[in-house]
């Protein structure tokens, strides 16, 4: 499996005339290298270069982690002073004869920290954002990641079915919120989860990355619950909106339109067509029914390894999707100071159109 994603790495690269990439701990050294590395105040780096073996500027102490890596990459250690830091660098840089090339980096990961190392052991390499060659290397998952997100599925909303029935007025969404934390890793959640989960009731629902605060769930709610798990590094992300009674018969014709246009959404998913057009299938739905301007976000992201990666459902993306590309499809409705609807669910391109990776109940539910 990694020497098939390493191959792919060096193609990629000789696609956008790179001699070579550096990534730091995250999904991308965790994709390539099979190996979880903390980002701290000591740096680990990575580089494969596009024509000899990998190697790894790591802590000594973290040596057995790098040689648990399932093909051969040269590690260069270094200890607890600073100054051990450089010379690691360098010997790793020239064994990998990456002086005088393009190398390539994380454009929105990689810190001053690396940088800075990695211009003082070689003034001469030049250093280039490599977005585009990390997007199209993970964009488009194997059997074994589906399975792993297919399972991440699985976890949240038996979580969330475990949750439900707990949910009572005077709970604040604090407390919820920590209580689906608990039920995703009773369910089998890896411990680090993709995102705090959005717990937002009654007019905190119409903010759409709104944080569960300590306001108590009171009669007359609609309460969005946006969460995810992660299983083997891999994650889901899903919301579903629900009622407390009586119902606000408004917000219930709105949580209609989502529905459809949720709907509308996943059925405009298939090889070919671009990320654009399955946003425009969602979006028209809610202008038909006057609140455009009320859906005020992209109708989608990839997602993976991260709760937002490529592709990304906005208007403007004309990339056409390949089959194995995973992403959401996440319409919403935000009436401000009222409260709002978001039904979201993860969806995977196949060859013959396109598969739902999540099935909880998509129908407004009364709870408490």
């Amino acid at each position: 499996m990694h020497g098939k994603r390493l191959s792919r790495l060096a193609q990629l690269m000789r696609d956008e005339a790179l001699d070579g990439l550096a990534v730091i701990p995250g999904p991308n050294l965790f994709y390539l290298t099979g190996q979880s590395f903390h980002l701290m105040e000591r740096p680990v780096v990575a580089l494969f270069p596009i024509d000899a073996e990998p190697v790894m500027v790591l802590p000594a102490f973290e040596r057995s982690k790098g040689q648990a890596i399932p093909y051969p990459i040269r590690l260069f250690t270094y200890d607890e002073s600073d100054a051990s830091r450089r010379p690691a660098f360098e010997a790793a840089i020239h064994h990998a004869s990456l002086g005088k090339r393009r190398l390539g980096i994380e454009p929105l990961r990689l810190r001053f920290l690396e940088f800075s190392l990695l211009t003082e052991a070689s003034p001469d390499t030049c250093l280039v954002a490599a977005g585009e060659v990390l997007a199209r290397l993970r964009q488009t998952k194997d059997e074994a990641e589906v399975q792993a997100m297919r399972r991440a599925v699985q976890i949240a909303e038996e979580a969330l079915e475990r949750t439900l029935p707990l949910i009572r007025r005077g709970m604040t969404e604090r407390e919820l919120a920590a209580e689906l934390v608990v039920q995703m890793l009773r369910a089998g959640s890896d411990t680090e989860l993709p995102f705090p989960p959005i717990v937002a009731s009654g007019p905190n629902s119409a903010l759409p990355h709104a944080v569960p605060t300590n306001r108590a769930l009171q009669a007359g709610d609609f309460l969005i619950l946006d969460w995810g798990a992660t299983y083997q590094g891999y994650i889901s992300d899903l919301t579903r909106t629900f009622f407390l009674p009586p119902l606000d018969a408004e917000l219930a014709a709105v949580h209609q339109i989502v529905l459809q246009a949720n709907q509308a959404g996943r059925n405009a998913v298939q090889p070919g067509a671009t990320a654009g057009a399955i946003d425009l299938a969602a979006r028209r739905v809610i202008e038909a029914a006057g609140f455009g301007p009320a859906f005020s976000h992209r109708t989608g992201h990839g997602l993976g390894l991260e709760a937002h990666e490529p592709p990304y459902i906005r208007q403007d993306n004309s990339l056409a999707l390949d089959p194995g590309m995973t992403f959401t499809i996440e319409p919403g409705i935000y009436l401000e100071d009222r409260g709002g609807v978001r039904i979201e669910d993860d969806v995977l391109v196949t060859q013959e159109g396109s598969a739902s990776l999540s099935d909880a109940l998509r129908d407004l539910r009364a709870v408490a």
